[in-house]
């Protein structure tokens, strides 16, 4: 297990419950709807992904692969552009920040196939 992980991911999910009850309460107040689905979709995500990396902490346990690692920071850097830009965009509406979004999109699933080289290279047991 990779406790430094957890921590992080820890903190990141207190991050995320923190955004999602402004989203769910305050931000109503001074966004439009549209802008509050959007601040709810990268609160959904920065969720998901902070799983992901409590899941890649705990595969720490049984799997010693570098991939591990690069997952983690992969799911890390989606989480800040993905969701990050997502929640700039609801307070701003700055079109600019467009196209930093697909950037964490692109690291989340990257991620996502690290972890799965790593679980698919362990040569632990094949059942």
């Amino acid at each position: 297990m990779k406790k430094g992980l957890l921590l992080l991911a820890a903190l990141s999910g207190f991050l995320a419950v923190a955004l999602g009850a402004f989203g769910a309460h305050g931000l109503k107040s001074i966004a439009p709807p549209e802008l509050v689905a959007i601040f709810k979709l990268g609160v959904d995500y920065h969720f998901y992904h902070t799983f992901a990396i409590i899941a890649v902490a705990f595969s720490g346990h049984w799997i010693s692969s570098k991939l591990l690692d690069w997952a983690a920071y992969l799911f890390f850097v989606g989480i800040f552009l993905f969701s990050g830009s997502l929640y700039l965009y609801a307070f701003t509406g700055a079109k600019w920040i467009g196209p930093i979004t697909p950037m964490g999109g692109a690291c989340m699933l990257l991620g996502w196939l690290l972890f799965a080289i790593a679980i698919a290279k362990h040569p632990g047991n094949k059942s």
